[in-house]
């Protein structure tokens, strides 16, 4: 296979991915609206959970060889690194589910009064920004570096989106269903974990331009983009949070009286 034939290759696997992404989300919020099965919701949100670490996460990296480099080669390194990068996201992986465990605990099986449409929109612009940054990592990883620097600003514009509808948006209209956070255990809930949330897609964003202005001065090689990788890893573990926030917020339960 040729390098453009692998390069396409993988782009094609990014884009069957989102698609089944997206077909997943409208399946979702068509079976809370028609049925409102929790176990079927649940079964859907743990099915695009595994798509995305399948594809995007790169799990099979951490087992890659060194190729007989010694410690201060740029593998080696790389591989540590890797190691670092998945122990702190366990750890942030426990702050979000204690959150969502949270969510049950205090909300049962109700949800509080939020904007059915808005929560779809700012999901499918996360899941798409998604896509987008995989492009990024694959393009630069074939030393395409025009395509990268566009598939990240574009990922950078729906972060910022993302974040401007949750607390833009979604914030406001909460607060019009009287949806509070000193008010009860549905306000302060909703509040800590789209807050959270936003946080964490915020920081993302600012590592992402750190990586774009980077790979702007020529950082970055098809041989060296460890920074480009690990910013991606972080992003799409956002979006696999969200994927998890947005059934258990948006679609689970009966409204709270």
């Amino acid at each position: 296979m040729t390098h453009t034939q692998d390069k396409s290759s993988a782009l094609a696997q990014g884009l069957t991915i989102f698609i089944f992404l997206a077909v997943l989300t409208a399946l979702e919020f068509g079976i809370a609206i028609a049925i409102n099965f929790v176990i079927l919701l649940a079964l859907v949100a743990l099915i695009k959970a595994g798509l995305v670490v399948y594809y995007y996460m790169h799990i099979y990296k951490l087992k890659q060889d060194e190729h007989g480099e010694g410690h201060d080669g740029y593998a080696y390194k790389t591989g540590t690194n890797r190691v670092g990068l998945w122990l702190f996201l366990l750890s942030d992986a426990f702050v979000f589910g204690g959150l969502l465990i949270s969510r049950f605990n205090l909300l049962g099986m109700t949800r509080p009064h939020l904007n059915q449409l808005l929560g779809l929109a700012v999901t499918s612009i996360l899941l798409i920004s998604s896509f987008f940054m995989n492009r990024a990592e694959t393009s630069i990883a074939h030393g395409d570096r025009k395509a990268f620097l566009n598939g990240t600003l574009i990922t950078m514009v729906l972060g910022l989106l993302f974040v401007a509808g949750v607390v833009g948006l979604e914030w406001q209209l909460a607060k019009i269903e009287e949806v509070i956070a000193s008010k009860d255990a549905a306000g302060a809930i909703f509040y800590m974990m789209t807050g959270m949330h936003a946080f964490h897609v915020l920081t993302g964003v600012i590592l992402l331009f750190t990586v774009w202005n980077k790979g702007r001065k020529g950082l970055y090689s098809a041989e060296k983009y460890w920074g480009v990788e690990a910013a991606t890893v972080y992003w799409h573990f956002v979006d696999v949070v969200w994927i998890f926030f947005y059934p258990a917020l948006y679609l689970i339960g009966t409204l709270a009286v």
